[in-house]
């Protein structure tokens, strides 16, 4: 059975990421791409659906790990009672191949080890025929895919997996390399573990260099960056959402997702993240990459996007897994890439808004676009859709949604207005202000004093929580104030706060899941804005401890359990870890920068629409 989704550590070399436990076993990793079919699934399975461990033989191990500095590269040190070793993991990649490494130190005394490497391509279905080369290397090939296992441990092929024991005493070394290529080109050549690791932690080193993060927070925001790199494709730019598919967001039940894909809706908080630590590079690459991804007609505007910007992201089920923990279904692909999504129009603008204002370079055919999706969404805004949070129970009239579609309208007239671009702004700003009077007059229930989830409903959404962080209305309207109180009455749990009451049916899903995390930094946000820092504080510093060993979060968080839950690592809960921190630390944080320019906060009264 996996571990528990907090007990793994990821590696990766910004094409693909492998989650490593605290045992030792390497229990997920996709080749070549973060969305590829992966060749160790035992994540979603056991150890039949593929894994690579490499652990001591005792059975009582101390086990303590880091990460080398501001690095990706994961130290492990395993103490027993004869001795104690060090084991280093991480991951390199050369053209068109990736490479990953497994060293075993000896630090004292001496400790027996075995490692059992099972090897299953396409998601644990495809057992590889394996060979022994002339050059001594272990060959695993089925279809298109190719390992080549590479170590001076003597191995052996046991019940279709490779296997060997070693010991390994104070001043020794073995090295292990595992290197993918596609199987119709030549193998690449072996390389040196060595000097892969000098550059894979020059690399590291380098990129966090440029990292403008100090102060109280620097540690976990500086990890988080870390994860956000870990989850960027090198070459495109794309930023998938997490590196795993269908971690469920309850154990045994069946929200389980594929979250390897681009989403964007992350693209906003992702450039503030980005610009507020100093990575205009980074920023500049993930614009490109949105333009690209959006580019072509309108209305064929999807909400995610594969990491190359690939629309057909077709869902289907892998039955021969059986889930973690018996979550089932494991899906592949996700369907929610063929929704109606209304807000995602709003970050779109935003973030075009967000890189001007930052001085990212840009051409004519950028404004062209957003036109063309104002023009558009002014044609469907006032639509039914399936909102943020992807429900399969039917459309409806998001509250969110409505706001996300004014902000949409309102980023780019203040684009036209400060920047001298060309825009019909009488007509624009007609539509913006009717969708303002409109959520106003439909999204606000008067008997809570507070917004809803959809117009003309009672249940209350965190998605709310954003609209004095959007500039939608001020922190000091008496609705917003209102909104707030009723979230802290109605959506949270243990102090930390529901996406919203998953038993309403809403979504049209079996009920039950944790707390959603990202939600939770927007409520600290929240008291931010309210000048509540001392509330702030204290729940952030609470969210921060539910973060792993090594400074990693997932999706979500059950208070009851006291474990994480959802797709891991989750690039929304870091990238909500690293803007809260700076609201916390900076009177110009993303929370006041984003809240602070719109029309609506700059002219509206308190409990008065703009």
């Amino acid at each position: 059975m996996a571990s528990r989704i907090e007990d793994y550590a990821v590696i990766g070399n910004c094409e693909t990421l492998a989650l490593v436990g605290r045992d030792g076993s390497i229990d997920w990793l996709g080749l070549p791409r973060f969305d590829s079919a992966a060749c160790f699934s035992a994540l979603l399975g056991d150890d039949r659906h593929g894994r690579w461990l490499i652990a001591a033989a005792a059975d009582s191990c101390a086990v303590t790990r880091r990460y080398r500095g501001e690095s990706l590269i994961l130290e492990t040190t395993l103490a027993t009672d004869t001795g104690s070793a060090l084991v280093i993991d991480f991951m390199s990649r050369r053209s068109g191949v990736s490479d990953l490494v497994r060293i075993v130190r000896g630090i004292k005394g001496t400790v027996a080890m075995h490692t059992d490497l099972v090897v299953r391509f396409d998601y644990g279905a495809v057992v590889p025929w394996v060979t022994r080369r002339d050059d001594g290397r272990l060959e695993l090939t089925a279809g298109p895919d190719r390992l080549l296992l590479e170590t001076r441990v003597p191995v052996r092929g046991a019940n279709f997996r490779t296997v060997g024991e070693f010991d390994i005493s104070a001043g020794d070394e073995v090295v292990f390399t595992l290197t993918w290529s596609p199987s119709y080109r030549s193998a690449p050549a072996p390389f040196r573990a060595a000097d892969a690791l000098t550059e894979a932690l020059s690399f590291w080193s380098a990129w966090m260099a440029r990292c403008d993060s100090t102060g109280e927070w620097s540690e976990a925001t500086c990890r988080s960056l870390l994860t956000l790199k870990a989850l960027s494709h090198h070459e495109t730019g794309g930023i998938v959402a997490a590196g795993t598919t269908s971690l469920p967001e309850k154990i045994g039940g069946t929200r389980n997702w594929d979250y390897r894909f681009c989403w964007l809706r992350d693209a906003t908080f992702t450039l503030y993240a980005m610009l507020g630590a100093g990575f205009l590079d980074e920023a500049r690459v993930w614009r490109k990459w949105l333009l690209r991804a959006v580019a072509g007609s309108p209305d064929d505007l999807q909400i995610m996007y594969g990491v190359a910007g690939e629309r057909r992201l077709a869902e289907y089920e892998v039955p021969w897994l059986p889930g973690y923990e018996g979550s089932a279904p494991v899906r592949i692909g996700n369907a929610a890439a063929g929704q109606i999504q209304l807000d995602v129009y709003g970050e779109v603008l935003d973030t075009l808004y967000v890189a001007r204002r930052a001085g990212l370079s840009e051409n004519d055919a950028s404004w062209a676009l957003e036109c063309a999706l104002i023009e558009h969404l002014a044609t469907i805004w006032d639509k039914p859709d399936e909102g943020i949070w992807e429900v399969r129970g039917g459309r409806k009239h998001f509250t969110h949604s409505k706001v996300m579609a004014w902000v949409a309208f309102d980023r780019a007239i203040r684009s036209s207005e400060e920047f001298g671009l060309s825009a019909p702004l009488q007509r624009w700003r007609s539509i913006r202000n009717v969708i303002h009077l409109e959520v106003c007059a439909k999204g606000f229930d008067a008997s809570q004093n507070s917004f809803v989830q959809s117009f003309g409903a009672t249940a209350l959404d965190a998605s709310l929580l954003l609209m004095p962080i959007v500039g939608f209305l001020p922190a000091s309207d008496a609705r917003v104030r209102g909104t707030l109180q009723a979230i802290e009455r109605n959506l949270l749990q243990d102090g930390f706060v529901l996406r919203y009451r998953s038993s309403e049916g809403t979504d049209g899903l079996p009920p039950g899941e944790g707390v959603f995390l990202a939600c939770s930094f927007w409520l600290a946000d929240n008291y931010v804005l309210q000048g509540r820092l001392d509330d702030a504080r204290k729940l952030f510093v609470r969210l921060l401890s539910l973060r792993n060993d090594v400074g990693l979060l997932a999706e979500e968080y059950d208070p009851i359990a006291r474990r994480q839950l959802g797709n891991f690592p989750q690039a929304f809960s870091h990238l909500a870890l690293i803007n809260t921190a700076r609201n916390l630390t900076s009177a110009a944080g993303p929370v006041q920068q984003r809240a602070a320019g719109s029309s609506a906060t700059r002219t509206a009264p308190a409990g008065r629409s703009a």
